[in-house]
């Protein structure tokens, strides 16, 4: 499993669709299709063309995993993302119930579902087949779609805490009942972008459903297909369930289109700024050396400037967007404004489009994830604080110039030759002062506050959440969740789970890790007074030594 977490991970990475076998996937479903009468199929001359694009248009495993006794579910997926291509009815979605099962006292299932999920059903009459759009919906249709086992099934068995779904089933428990999950299937189809999977995981987990199984896929042009098997409906009947997920969606209608809207304030933190060209860098004298690190929009090189060694973080021109140029100009009005031991230093940047880059020192000792994971250092307790001092430090700096850094983590942290501590990449970071409500979903998913992945209002105590993970990972050296995909994390950590408290690890340190994970962002500490329990405990773990040594 690859822990590591990029941009875009909760999307299938485009792929051709070219292969013979693949061909022949293709050929049965047309095959079949005309077989059954399909009205489309064998009127349409071009039907077979159109369906061949839609293939192409998304990754192999796609082809591999369509049901030949359910073709018509290819037609239904088509549709979909055919619809989604007007703004006016992203996100399309698609609910229909699929069946329901009995679980037992034990919490067990009955095994008959897994028999009727992994065994083909009937297709219904082709006649009765079709997409019908309203108000950016997609009532059911009378294809009936069976999920694939070989799919990427993610298996989340994380319910939504509702009260009246658990005091059911405690009821049902003492009570020798057997508790009956209507099972729904739910597909999205909208424009891709990164942390998708988790968004639409939020949403129906806002509405009350668990998400049994996630299918997700991308095309290569830019769109999803994220089919959704849950439980957690109380009725078969779906009308309900649509006008719930209708509702969802409204509350966060603007982080649909996957453009950004904060250009005014970005214009107005730069506007404060004088542009001057003592930070402002020409591009024929910026010397790139080799390649450190690479991201879907852009890439980390070594370089010399000036004479210095530098890291040079450049934007892909091709990815270029009015999105990815205000998180650059974000990004640029951050790092001119701050200056702390602590933090990464900012030496310039290219801002004539489309060579935008961002010039910084470079940090020969590499970044503390792999410090710790990928050269499994197990850190002493004097260096673990020392470590932990130095992220506070810099994020108490952060905080007192109002800034979110929004992406704490261990990747995020990078060592000088003194294995000094410093905070870096302020591509999603943002300004507190600049108004409005932030709720948008940002950062990694395992180092990620509960109230970032619920998409609520948060502030600079989401910082903190992050840090209780780095500070787990310094005690520990473990990737979080390591067992679990990250999105089975994220999910995870919104209903209160945590990572394992480490055994045998100083109890001063238990306890503050726990208080900076709390639920409530309020309960949490401040970086200020977490750096003075630190800088306590160090003088403590001093004394206790001295006190040793000298017996």
């Amino acid at each position: 499993m690859d822990l590591t977490e990029g941009v875009g991970e909760s999307s299938s990475p485009p792929r051709s669709f070219g292969s013979f076998s693949n061909y022949d996937v293709r050929k049965d479903v047309f095959n079949r299709l005309i077989v059954c009468g399909n009205e489309e199929a064998v009127c349409n001359p071009d039907f077979r063309e159109q369906l061949d694009a839609h293939f192409n248009r998304l990754p192999a495993s796609y082809g591999l995993d369509v049901n030949m006794d359910r073709v018509e579910d290819v037609l239904l997926h088509q549709n979909l993302l055919a619809l989604a291509k007007d703004p006016e009815k992203r996100p399309v979605y698609h609910i229909r119930f699929m069946e329901n099962i009995c679980t037992s006292p034990d919490g067990t299932e009955d095994q008959q579902y897994i028999n009727v999920i992994s065994s083909p059903r009937p297709s219904l009459d082709a006649d009765n087949e079709g997409v019908v759009p309203s108000h950016k919906r997609i009532k059911d249709s009378a294809i009936d779609f069976e999920p694939c086992s070989k799919l990427g099934d993610l298996n989340l068995d994380v319910r939504k805490d509702t009260n009246d779904l658990e005091e059911r089933y405690l009821t049902d428990q003492f009570s020798g009942r057997q508790e009956t999950l209507n099972i729904h299937e739910v597909i999205f189809s909208t424009v891709d972008k990164p942390k998708l999977l988790s968004q639409l995981s939020a949403l129906l987990s806002d509405i009350g459903l668990n998400i049994r199984e996630a299918h997700v896929f991308s095309t290569t042009d830019g769109y999803s297909l994220d089919v959704f098997v849950v439980d957690g409906w109380p009725v078969e009947d779906t009308d309900g369930l649509y006008k719930a997920t209708e509702k969802a969606i409204a509350r966060s209608e603007g982080s649909w289109s996957g453009s950004s809207n904060s250009r005014p304030a970005v214009e107005k933190a730069l506007a404060a700024q004088t542009i001057s060209g003592d930070w402002e860098i020409e591009r024929k004298i910026l010397k790139i050396g080799e390649r450190i690190a690479c991201g879907s929009c852009g890439d980390l090189y070594r370089g010399v400037y000036l004479g210095q060694d530098v890291a040079v973080k450049i934007l892909r021109s091709e990815h270029l967007n009015d999105a990815l140029e205000d998180e650059f100009a974000q990004e640029v009005a951050i790092l001119r404004e701050v200056q702390h031991r602590n933090v990464v230093r900012f030496i310039g940047a290219c801002t004539k489009p489309p060579h935008l880059c961002i010039v910084t020192e470079y940090m020969p000792g590499g970044s503390l994830y792999d410090y710790l994971h990928k050269n499994h250092n197990v850190l002493k307790l004097s260096q673990l604080l020392r470590f932990a001092i130095d992220v506070c430090k810099g994020m108490e700096y952060l905080h007192q110039n109002n800034i979110i850094h929004r992406d704490l983590k261990t990747a995020n942290l990078l060592m000088d030759t003194q294995k000094v501590i410093k905070v870096a990449d302020f591509g999603v970071a943002r300004f507190q002062s600049e108004g409005g409500i932030m709720t948008a979903e940002t950062g990694t998913y395992r180092w990620m506050a509960p109230e970032v992945i619920n998409h609520q209002q948060y502030d600079q105590k989401a910082d903190v959440f992050s840090f209780a993970i780095v500070l787990w990972e310094l005690v520990t050296a473990k990737v979080p969740y390591d067992n679990m995909t990250p999105l089975q994390a994220a999910l995870g950590v919104r209903q209160g789970l945590r990572p394992d408290l480490p055994e045998n690890a100083h109890p001063k340190l238990l306890d503050l890790m726990q208080r900076c994970w709390e639920g409530v962002p309020n309960k949490r500490p401040s970086f200020s007074d977490i750096e003075l329990e630190l800088e306590a405990l160090v003088h403590e773990v001093q004394e206790t030594s001295g006190a040793v040594n000298g017996k």
